[in-house]
């Protein structure tokens, strides 16, 4: 059994065929089970173990995703995490935002922790930083550059890859192909290179003066309405530019 997760259109389509939360589908015995079938004998129902792959399949602003199980016999594809299952069980529905989230932890979970400095180069590594006022960098693709403390930089190279930071007042830079750019602390700020994603939170003091994270989105890198090698912020729900 292969768990994973995969995108359909806002109708819940995918290959001109109708999917619903909860139900199992199976393709014919009789059909030869391959990642996208070339002819009528052969036949797949598709979805990607790395949450990010999916993407590469189905827009984010324009689709629905669910999280997946297979059964039975399945091909792997060559290309990316994408599998081919000759059954396959639509567990549940996931938002974008559950989806970015189940990315950034596909790719921690690979990560070898033992061997985390503030800076690696190393592919399915991370680059992990505490301290105020700090870097952790990170160049090697399907990687994590992590940070927490206040005031400081997370940044990543790598393609698919997340840089994360929760610090107040920091950033979180990547510059590969679909990867994640996380900024969720006060005033944080985060940008992307076009194909990838930004993530911000936005925050509010009460009376006495304490503060409440009010809000969490994530917008798509597509270079024009949201602008390639930008910072942005998160104020009133929507992107603003910052210096």
């Amino acid at each position: 059994m292969k768990k994973g997760f995969k995108g359909f259109d806002k109708n819940f389509v995918c290959r001109d065929m109708q999917y619903k939360v909860g139900e199992t589908y199976e393709i014919p015995k009789d059909k030869k089970l391959k990642c996208c079938p070339q002819s009528e004998d052969e036949a797949g129902l598709h979805f990607c173990e790395n949450p990010m792959d999916v993407f590469g399949y189905y827009a984010p602003a324009e689709s629905k995703f669910a999280e997946v199980e297979s059964e039975g016999d399945s091909k792997q594809d060559n290309e990316d995490s994408k599998v081919s299952a000759r059954k396959l069980h639509i567990r549940a529905e996931i938002s974008l935002n559950g989806l970015l989230k189940a990315g950034v932890k596909f790719i921690l979970d690979r990560v070898k922790w033992d061997e985390a400095p503030a800076t690696n180069t190393g592919n399915y590594s991370a680059a992990t930083n505490t301290g105020n006022y700090s870097a952790a960098t990170n160049t090697g693709n399907y990687s994590a550059a992590t940070n927490t403390g206040y005031q400081s930089a997370a940044t990543n190279t790598g393609y698919q890859s997340a840089a994360t930071n929760t610090g107040n007042y920091s950033a979180a830079t990547v510059e590969g192909l679909e990867s994640v750019a996380i900024s969720l602390g006060i005033e944080g700020r985060a940008k992307a290179n076009k194909g990838s994603w930004i993530v911000l939170a936005e925050w509010k003091q009460d009376e006495q003066y304490n503060w409440h994270r009010i809000d969490v989105r994530s917008f798509f890198v597509d270079g024009d309405t949201v602008k390639a090698d930008t910072f942005y912020k998160l104020v009133d729900g929507a992107l603003i530019e910052v210096k």
